[in-house]
Formats: structure tokens, sequence, C-alpha cells
């Protein structure tokens, strides 16, 4: 995909997660804590898009139900 069928938005968006990284890296934020909170967060907000249903959050996500659970139990995710 050539920058100029990009979808409207993505350059923006691009930007402000370069933004949130120069600043995670100020602060001397680890990569692996940058990732769990990623993680904790793309999660959350999938499964609260999906109203708390693990099974449909999981395929979401591109991952096994189990795996979804275990990783909801790890960041103490409610919902």
């Amino acid at each position: 995909m050539t920058s100029d069928s990009a979808p409207k938005g993505l350059p923006r968006l691009k930007e402000r997660l370069e933004a949130i990284c120069k600043e995670m890296v100020d602060r001397g934020i680890l990569f692996s804590e940058a990732v769990s909170q990623f993680e904790k967060c793309f999660i959350a907000e999938v499964l609260s898009r999906n109203g708390g249903n693990r099974l449909r959050a999981s395929a979401d996500l591109g991952l096994h139900r189990n795996t979804l659970a275990k990783r909801i139990a790890h960041y103490k995710i409610r919902g």
C-alpha cells in the first residue's frame, strides 16, 4: 500500500504513536514495560468493545480464548 492509498488518519496515528514512544524513552520506560502496558490497554479496549464477551474478543485479537483468559488474569483486567 502506498502512502497515497493509506487510510485517512493513519499518518496522524503514526505521528501520535511516535510521540508516545519518544516520551516513553525520555522517561526511561523499559521496552518490556511499554509492551506490557500496550497489551493490557489493547486487550481491555477490545474486551470492552465486545461487551466483556471473551470469545468474540479473542477472535478480534487473533488469540486463542485460553490465551486471552491467561492474559486477562495476568493483567487483572476487569470485564
